[in-house]
């Protein structure tokens, strides 16, 4: 359990505090929350619950299930969007966001922060970002008792629309009592991990149960061993996260929001930070006040 937005409200961690990155890699954290939300929505337009940081060197997605998404960004973005969704970055040379503050108090949110390490040569490519609603998520139906979301990746005979930069595949599985699903991982693929982040398994791999927030690091050292076969109980549903990715297999310096190879690297990031050259590519006007926004795009908004 960790507490990422520096108050009361917390998170449980499936990794790294459940699984060092080095065995994880390229997958970097995950955090799932769930908790009643406490405050009204932000009434300035301009104000953000999650304020303005920086980002550098990685793939980020915020995946809400419940709520509703709001995020704002140094490239222009100012986004509400429906949930199941969720919006995403490949944040590159570097990018400021905020998020939060369009959910009614009193209601459930629910949903995950994810990041993923992207490779050496890539960390300075120019950042990406994209939104998507419940409407554009693809949600493959495996049987009468259980559903994917695919989130990234090829997989399923659906592709995610999180668009890494690292190889990956991501799936949200929703599964009622009583199902069993089976499913193929990509060959390339040579790191799996499960996350139970709601009910159980009474069986994965033919192996035992799982319970309720323990996170799995699967043996994928082989292409014959990288399967899925999980059976929730006749009494409880499950919600299970898939995270399948190639390893990168190099050095990681990480210094809270920046993740990059060197700690030249991270102190080269802040310099930037301090002399105001941070982000390097964002758009010419003051992206933290909408109405310096040009007016074409405040009518889109």
């Amino acid at each position: 359990i960790s507490h990422p937005f520096g108050d009361h409200r917390s998170v449980n961690q499936a990794f790294p505090a459940g699984i060092p990155s080095k065995l994880s890699d390229p997958f970097l954290m995950c955090d799932y929350f769930g908790m009643q939300e406490s405050s009204n929505p932000s009434t300035d337009p301009d104000d953000f619950p999650i304020g303005w940081h920086p980002h550098r060197g990685f793939d980020i997605s915020s995946y809400i299930k419940s709520g509703i998404g709001r995020h704002g960004d140094s490239l222009g973005n100012r986004e509400i969007f429906s949930t199941p969704g969720m919006q995403w970055m490949s944040t590159g040379s570097g990018v400021e966001h905020a998020e939060g503050g369009a959910t009614q108090k009193g209601d459930f949110v629910q949903g995950f922060q994810i990041w993923i390490n992207v490779p050496a040569d890539r960390k300075l490519d120019d950042p990406r970002y994209g939104t998507v609603s419940c409407e554009d998520m693809p949600v493959v139906k495996l049987n009468d008792k259980a559903t994917a979301r695919v989130l990234a990746g090829s997989i399923l005979g659906a592709e995610g629309p999180f668009k890494t930069v690292q190889p990956v595949e991501m799936v949200d599985f929703e599964l009622e009592a009583g199902t069993t699903v089976e499913l193929d991982i990509g060959k390339e693929m040579d790191t799996v991990i499960l996350y139970i982040y709601e009910g159980g398994l009474e069986d994965l791999n033919e192996e035992g149960a799982v319970e309720t927030g323990n996170v799995v690091l699967m043996d994928a050292d082989s292409v014959e061993k990288r399967g899925l076969q999980m059976t929730t109980t006749l009494s409880s549903k499950a919600g299970i996260m898939l995270f399948a990715g190639k390893k990168l297999k190099e050095p990681i310096a990480w210094h809270g929001p920046i993740v990059m190879n060197t700690q030249q690297q991270i102190r080269d990031t802040f310099d930037e930070l301090r002399s105001g050259l941070f982000p390097p590519k964002r758009v010419p006007w003051d992206y933290k006040k909408l109405n310096t926004f040009p007016e074409s795009k405040q009518i889109e908004l």
